[in-house]
């Protein structure tokens, strides 16, 4: 089960993003401890992040002056993340599963709209002033802190981000964006597998397959689309979210 819902996390997560929402919860309803099952999930994605940044590189020479920049907020906010989900009460954060399940199906849901924005937004800010590059700075620790504690929609949020940084390549976004998901996740995940919160047997299995995910989800990526997953995703999300209330 778990190995099915990695395969298709790694799949969503190269055409559209969203694919937290279906392994995270995979693992919870094997009867996984919730704090644990996203320790995994962390660890177990990880891969699929850096195998498509890989496929960016060309994209990420022409916007190195960001790297160092949202690399550092990206880093200190995915381990500040982690510590806050390692000190969370297994029964308080069992509580706030479903509602972090349905916040990041309704980022997911938002995406075209913010998309769009993201044009007009950066368009605006070709230049940026110090004051503004520190508030996308502030923004991006904010992602991370989000992204180490839980992780489902931080693409959505970082691309949002550099938006706001005057970027308009979505290959040069996708490229960084995914650079910085290795930097929360990665993060994240040195200091669950450290802490003892990682299933060493499951995060494998659940690795293996999200790279194969990963690798068919490019390959069909043209025939499904990007907003059928999408929506998918977010009628899945939805789904899961109200059985986790009921669930609890």
């Amino acid at each position: 089960m778990i190995a099915l819902a990695a395969l298709a996390a790694g799949a969503i997560n190269s055409i559209a993003g969203g694919g937290t929402l279906i392994s995270f919860p995979a693992l919870v309803w094997i009867g996984v401890n919730p704090v644990m099952a996203n320790a995994t999930n962390s660890f177990a994605l990880w891969p699929g992040s850096f195998a498509a940044m890989v496929g960016f590189r060309r994209e990420l020479a022409n916007v190195r002056r960001w790297l160092l920049l949202l690399t550092i907020p990206a880093l200190a906010g995915g381990g500040a993340g982690a510590v806050l989900l390692m000190h969370t009460s297994t029964k308080t954060f069992t509580r706030l599963v479903p509602f972090l399940i349905l916040g990041a199906t309704l980022l997911l849901a938002g995406q075209e709209v913010i998309t769009r924005r993201l044009g007009s937004v950066a368009r605006a800010h070709e230049n940026p002033s110090a004051g503004w590059v520190t508030f996308v700075f502030l923004f991006q620790f904010l992602v991370g802190i989000y992204g180490g504690y839980f992780g489902g929609g931080i693409g959505i949020l970082m691309l949002a981000a550099l938006g706001l940084i005057g970027l308009t390549d979505l290959h040069e976004m996708n490229g960084l964006k995914n650079l910085l998901a290795i930097c929360i996740n990665g993060i994240a995940a040195l200091y669950f597998a450290f802490g003892g919160a990682v299933l060493w047997r499951d995060g494998a299995i659940m690795a293996a397959a999200a790279i194969i995910g990963g690798y068919l989800g490019a390959r069909i990526a043209h025939r499904l689309g990007r907003t059928f997953v999408r929506r998918a995703v977010v009628v899945i999300g939805l789904g899961m979210g109200i059985a986790m209330f009921f669930k609890r």
